[in-house]
């Protein structure tokens, strides 16, 4: 389950490049979140019934938590692909752990470790490796801004992901469905404030159903079955383990890369490897040590 979502992730950038030549980040955004917000509604509603749709009191928040994670992370993140490379925005979302260690140390006064922070170090290095191919003298001339309106996306999804825990009520499965409906709700609007100020232009019902394929993978297999799949994954792994498999994601969109005939440099391959190392390094160190067992029958399958 967890490869079936990091591949799948992997190539979400691909693919949304590919949309992105013809619909904006704005529209692609909200045509991919309307129905994958409807799917989870209706998931839910067969898992855990009708009151499970209740808001309870925490529309609010989990409104503000869904603008910030579904809104921002993706309007964010396909304003920077549609500038940058499907593998920079790849090697940035494998970011998260490092990132959200930084985000609990800002908000929740939680220092990281010193090796936390030497392996951010190290894999912001790699990151800059494969921006900049290794040319850090004309890093000002490469798609940093871009990249950087990436990097905001990713900050925002990490926020999104921490404020589960501020609804202790609400599933792993209610949390994604009522936050991804309203931050669509989100979406929607603010595509229709950009069209309306001349940002974002609506598209074409024609070019809409020429990518039909592309939304519906973006939606569907990326934005409702790899979520569903990464869920149960670390639900049966434990996160220390599952979260490793988030290393797939930058491998897959590199690949696809290749494929499509594009060649990496040796400083690129080596800063994916940077940020690679540093995670796996952070992950295996910051465990928390196993508890002792006390002695108890033997268990059978």
């Amino acid at each position: 389950m967890l490869i079936f979502t990091t591949v799948t992730w992997g190539a979400m950038f691909a693919v949304a490049k590919g949309a992105l030549g013809s619909i904006d980040a704005y529209w692609l955004s909200a045509l991919r979140y309307v129905p994958a917000s409807i799917v989870m509604l209706a998931i839910l509603l067969a898992v855990e019934g009708r009151r499970a749709l209740r808001p309870d009191g925490a529309g609010l928040k989990a409104w503000l938590y869904g603008s910030l994670g579904f809104a921002g992370f993706s309007i964010l993140g396909y304003l920077g692909i549609a500038q940058s490379r499907p593998e920079h925005a790849a090697i940035i979302v494998v970011l998260m752990p490092l990132i959200a260690a930084l985000v609990n140390w800002a908000i929740n006064r939680r220092r990281p470790g010193l090796l936390t922070l030497g392996a951010t170090l190290v894999a912001l290095a790699g990151v800059m490796l494969v921006i900049t191919r290794g040319r850090l003298h004309v890093a000002a001339g490469a798609s940093l801004h871009a990249d950087a309106l990436v990097l905001a996306g990713v900050v925002c999804w990490v926020v999104y992901t921490t404020g589960a825990a501020s609804l202790p009520r609400f599933s792993t499965l209610r949390y994604t469905a009522h936050t991804m409906a309203l931050g669509t709700l989100t979406i929607v609007a603010v595509a229709l404030v950009a069209s309306a100020v001349g940002v974002a232009q609506p598209p074409a019902l024609h070019v809409v159903q020429s990518l039909g394929g592309d939304i519906a993978y973006l939606s569907i297999a990326a934005g409702v079955l790899a979520v569903l799949a990464w869920n149960a994954g670390i639900a049966t792994l434990g996160a220390p383990n599952g979260v490793l498999f988030i290393n797939l994601v930058p491998i897959t969109a590199f690949a696809i890369g290749i494929a499509q005939g594009h060649r990496f440099g040796a400083a690129e391959l080596a800063g994916v490897a940077l940020v690679i190392g540093a995670l796996i390094v952070n992950n295996v160190a910051t465990r928390a040590p196993p508890r002792r067992r006390l002695a108890s029958p033997p268990e059978f399958a």
